[in-house]
């Protein structure tokens, strides 16, 4: 197999694993936003919750007044592992964590571009209330740092 053919393969899963990423989290926050009214929950005594927020910040509500910042770096994360993400490797696991992160950076940064907030409803009692897309690029970032090996740098001549 060809490395052109490798990098096309490995591409098509990466958009694959951000199409379903963004489409999840989407359908996700619409059936909370539909079902739930904000600030209210389903199941609060469980040590996981349904917990309807607008999230105006970067985690855990962090700077909300740093909207366009946020912008601004989802749209460098999803051009980067778009244009060069390839330079990570063609394996399946690096081009499924790198999917992961663009969905999710798409994902939240659709939201923020078109709402001016993220809907946060995923309630662990002991964590910042989050959703989807947060988690999907928490696993992407924790898989990129597991698989990343520094190449090796030349020998002296």
């Amino acid at each position: 197999m060809s490395s052109g053919s490798e990098r096309s393969r490995g591409y098509a899963l990466l958009l694959v694993v951000a199409v379903v990423i963004f489409g999840l989290d989407h359908l996700t926050k619409w059936l909370v936003t539909q079902h739930l009214a904000l600030d209210d929950s389903i199941g609060s005594s469980y040590p996981l919750s349904i917990h309807h927020v607008e999230n105006r910040g970067a985690a855990f509500g962090f700077g909300p007044q740093f909207q366009w910042l946020y912008l601004i770096v989802a749209a460098g994360v999803s051009l980067y592992i778009l244009l060069a993400g390839y330079r990570f490797g063609t394996g399946w696991f690096r081009q499924v964590v790198l999917g992961l992160i663009l969905g999710g950076a798409l994902s939240n940064g659709v939201d923020r571009l078109l709402q001016g907030h993220v809907v946060d409803f995923i309630d662990l009692h002991w964590w910042p209330v989050f959703n989807l897309a947060d988690s999907a690029i928490v696993l992407g970032v924790i898989g990129v740092v597991f698989t990343f090996r520094p190449r090796a740098a030349p020998a002296p001549s």
